[in-house]
C-alpha cells in the first residue's frame, strides 16, 4: 500500500472515510480498507474509539472489499 499523502488524501470524498465526519480513516481502495479495520479495531481496544465508531468503519471497509474487482485490477 502506497503510502497517503496529505495532498491526494483531501482530493477523497468525505463518504469514502470510515468516520466520515472526521475524515478519518480513508477506505477508498481495499489496502485501505483493511488498514482501516486493523486500526479501527486497534483503536478499540486502546479505548480511545467507542464500539459503534469501530463497527462503522468496519461496515464501510467491508462495502469496498465486497466489490468486484475490475478486470486487470487486482
Amino acid at each position: 500500500m502506497a503510502k497517503l499523502k496529505a495532498a491526494r488524501r483531501r482530493k477523497i470524498p468525505k463518504s469514502q472515510f470510515g468516520l466520515p465526519g472526521s475524515r478519518r480513516f480513508p477506505v477508498h481502495d481495499r489496502a485501505h480498507a483493511v488498514a482501516a479495520k486493523g486500526r479501527a479495531t486497534q483503536q478499540y481496544r486502546k479505548g480511545k474509539l467507542s464500539k459503534a465508531s469501530k463497527d462503522k468503519v468496519h461496515a464501510r471497509a467491508n462495502k469496498v472489499l465486497a466489490r468486484k474487482t475490475r478486470k486487470g485490477k487486482r
